[in-house]
C-alpha cells in the first residue's frame, strides 16, 4: 500500500513510499512532468542493478531517455563531476524544461540535484534513493551538495525535488555496512524529536519494522524542513552529531568512516560533553551508545578529540567565531548550542 507524504515548501511536492513502485517509476512521475527527456543519473554500483529498469519505465511513459554513470564513492563528490554531468546535458540538447533523475545513495542525490539546480539556472529533478541513509533522510528537503578540499558540502544550493520515490525493497541488495550507515540517521531522528522512535529501536530489530521507520523519519523531516526551509532556525536540529561527524570523515581524507558511521561517533561525543556540562540528561550517551552499538556502528574513532574541533572550525554551522553545536537534554528533545571558538576546549574537557 502506497503511503503519501506532502511537503509544502516554496516548491511543494510528494514522497511516495511502497514496496515496488520502481517497477512503475515512469507512470509516478509522468503524474508530475511533461518533460520530453528525463536524464537517469547513477552510480557505478546501483546502475548496474537499477538503471535498465528504471529506462524502460521513462521510455514507456514517454521520456526520451539518457542515462550516465559516475564512479561510485564519495570521491567523485567534487566540482569535476558536476561538470561533466552538465556537459552531459548539454551534448544532449537537455531544456529548462525536461528533467534529471537520480537513481542512487546520499552522494548520487546530492550531485544529481545540484547539477539539474545551476543547468539552466535550474531544471526538475526526481530522488530515486536508493540506500537506507538516502530513503529516510538526504533525499528530503531539497539539500544539494559537493565538497570542496576544505570540507563537505561546502558548494551547493537549496533546490526542492519534484517527487521523492522511496521503495524500501530495494534496501535488500544493499552490504550490511551500507545499511548500518543508515541506522545512524535514524538513531539520529529519535534523539532530536522522536522518542517513541528511540525506544522502539531499542525493543526491536529496525528491519522488523522498515516500512514504519522510513516512514516516521522521513515525517519528521518533513516537519522540520517545512517549518525551516533553509535552515535558518530549526532545520539547524538535523545537524546533531553532523558537526564533528563531518569532521571525522575529513580526518580520514573522506575513505575512512563513511557518513553514518563518523555521524554516529559524533552524536556520542556532542552527547557526552551535554552530560559534562550539565545540559544532558545523564545516561543519555550511554543510551545512544547502546542503540549503535546494536546496529553495528562505531562508537569511537581514533582521530584526537583537539584535531577534530580544529577541523570543524571550517564546517557550515559555523557563524563568525561561533560553531553551532546541537545538544540533547534527554532523548527526543534537542536544542542548538552555539559555542565560542576559544569555548570548545573546556567545553570538550580538553585540558590546554
Amino acid at each position: 500500500m502506497m503511503k503519501t507524504l506532502h511537503v509544502q515548501t516554496g516548491r511543494p511536492y510528494e514522497i511516495l513510499i511502497e514496496r515496488g513502485c520502481l517497477e512503475s517509476c515512469g507512470a509516478l512521475i509522468r503524474r508530475v512532468s511533461k518533460a520530453q527527456k528525463a536524464a537517469v543519473i547513477t552510480d557505478s554500483n546501483v546502475g548496474p542493478l537499477y538503471a535498465e529498469a528504471v529506462a524502460a519505465s521513462l521510455a514507456e511513459a514517454g521520456f526520451q531517455v539518457f542515462t550516465h554513470t559516475f564512479p561510485a564513492g564519495e570521491g567523485s563528490k567534487v566540482l569535476g563531476s558536476i561538470g561533466i554531468m552538465l556537459s552531459f546535458l548539454a551534448d544532449n540538447a537537455f531544456t529548462r524544461g525536461d528533467l534529471v533523475v537520480a537513481l542512487g545513495g546520499g552522494v548520487t542525490g546530492d550531485m544529481a540535484g545540484f547539477a539539474a539546480s545551476i543547468y539552466m539556472r535550474g531544471i526538475d529533478y526526481i530522488q530515486i534513493p536508493t540506500s537506507l541513509l538516502a530513503q529516510i533522510d538526504s533525499s528530503v528537503g531539497g539539500k544539494t551538495a559537493v565538497d570542496l578540499p576544505q570540507g563537505k558540502n561546502l558548494c551547493g544550493a537549496f533546490w526542492q525535488p519534484r517527487l521523492v520515490l522511496i521503495d524500501p525493497a530495494l534496501l535488500s541488495t544493499l552490504p550490511p555496512r551500507f545499511f548500518a550507515d543508515g541506522m545512524a540517521e535514524a538513531i539520529k531522528y529519535g534523539c532530536i524529536d522522536n522518542a517513541p522512535l528511540f525506544e522502539r529501536l531499542e525493543r526491536e530489530d529496525a528491519r522488523a519494522f522498515l516500512g514504519d521507520m522510513i516512514f516516521s523519519c522521513v515525517d519528521s523531516k518533513r516537519r522540520i524542513v517545512e517549518e525551516d526551509e533553509r535552515e535558518s532556525g530549526r532545520r539547524m536540529l538535523l545537524n546533531f552529531g553532523h558537526t564533528l561527524g563531518h569532521a571525522i570523515e575529513k580526518y580520514g581524507h573522506f575513505e575512512g568512516f563513511s557518513h553514518g558511521e563518523a555521524v554516529g561517533v559524533g552524536m556520542l561525543l556532542v552527547c557526552a560533553a551535554g552530560e559534562q556540562n550539565g545540559l544532558t540528561q545523564e545516561g543519555t550517551s550511554r543510551r545512544i551508545q547502546n542503540l549503535l552499538q546494536k546496529y553495528g556502528l562505531p562508537v569511537s574513532c581514533e582521530a584526537p578529540l583537539e584535531t577534530l574541533l580544529e577541523l570543524a572550525a571550517s564546517d557550515k554551522k559555523r557563524a563568525g567565531d561561533a560553531i553551532r553545536f546541537v545538544l540533547l537534554r534527554q532523548i527526543g528533545d534537542s536544542f542548538i548550542l552555539p559555542l565560542e571558538m576559544n569555548r570548545l576546549p573546556s567545553f570538550f574537557g580538553i585540558n590546554k
